[in-house]
């Protein structure tokens, strides 16, 4: 078959060398401390091949109660001994109080942890409501303050370009985050979402309300749609019918469903680098090969590997 006329300059080429082409991408990656020593091994994996793609930062979620938050302190130290990445620990209010929040705090300062991702926190299973925990914080806005008073971290937070689900409307949703700012916050990442346009609407609202903190795009790969769909109803996502559309009859067809999601999450990226945006956070799900082909298409290259082996 003669493929006549195919070049570097067809529509699709020329479409995804501009998007790498416009502007210089940063990437910061996320993922969730392992509970298997299985788990532990397909996370390390997943590190080691995304850590050379330079990630400005790499962050841990965290889980309330002992276990869950010792796993997150693990890791992250770990992160911090044995690699060059730099390691941001997921601190949220949930199940401690002031005392124990300082503590934590003061750990990851003298483990040489400089970044937190300081979030009020689901409420706890069997809890459909957030409450306070006595003497605890009331929400991310005094945990934010109490940090900064603490030590001088740089402190991340979340925000919700479709509105939280707990929000009393879009306007109180943005003058949340305009306190967080305030409080001492230095950067916003947002919940995951599918739509390019609802990402820069939001951007230009906080904009509108004087929001001047980076708020960098949550990127959420789809490898699992029904988890995708569980994940987007608990904190307020649209799932598009066009989305749903292309998962339809692949959850027997992995290798499909894969180039189905990686095309979605590029598609998604490509079109926000476009408009301007140049730094991307990746809910990995501690999984590499979906994120990794999405940075490569924006133009990141490997360099020296920050992992030792």
């Amino acid at each position: 078959m003669i493929m006549s006329g195919i070049s570097e300059n067809t529509a699709v080429g020329a479409g995804l060398l501009a998007g790498a082409r416009r502007s210089k991408v940063e990437v910061s990656f996320e993922f969730f401390p392992p509970t298997t020593d299985k788990m532990a091994q397909m996370h390390w994996e997943a590190l080691s091949r995304l850590a050379p793609l330079g990630p400005r930062f790499v962050s841990v979620t965290y889980g309330a109660g002992g276990s869950k938050r010792e796993r997150t302190h693990e890791l992250v130290c770990r992160i911090r001994n044995e690699t060059t990445l730099e390691p941001a620990a997921h601190l949220t209010c949930v199940g401690a109080d002031r005392g124990e929040i300082g503590e934590i705090a003061d750990r990851y300062w003298e483990g040489g942890i400089r970044h937190l991702v300081a979030l009020r926190g689901d409420p706890p299973a069997g809890q459909e409501c957030f409450t306070s925990t006595p003497n605890g914080f009331a929400g991310s806005v005094e945990l934010i303050e109490f940090l900064r008073k603490r030590h001088d971290f740089e402190i991340s937070v979340g925000c919700y370009p479709e509105i939280h689900p707990e929000a009393r409307s879009s306007l109180a949703d943005i003058d949340y985050l305009k306190r967080k700012m305030d409080a001492g916050a230095t950067r916003a990442i947002t919940q995951f979402f599918f739509d390019p346009e609802t990402y820069l609407r939001f951007v230009d609202r906080a904009l509108a309300h004087n929001i001047t903190i980076p708020i960098v795009p949550g990127i959420l790969p789809v490898t699992n749609f029904a988890k995708a769909r569980e994940f987007s109803r608990r904190c307020g996502t649209q799932v598009p019918a066009w989305l749903a559309h292309l998962f339809e009859d692949l959850d027997e067809d992995p290798a499909t469903r894969n180039l189905v999601a990686a095309m979605v999450a590029t598609e998604q990226c490509l079109r926000l680098q476009r408009a301007g945006v140049g730094q991307f956070h990746f809910y990995t799900l501690n999984r590499s090969d979906l994120v990794y082909s999405v940075c490569h298409t924006l133009g990141l290259r490997p360099q020296k590997s920050a992992v030792s082996n």
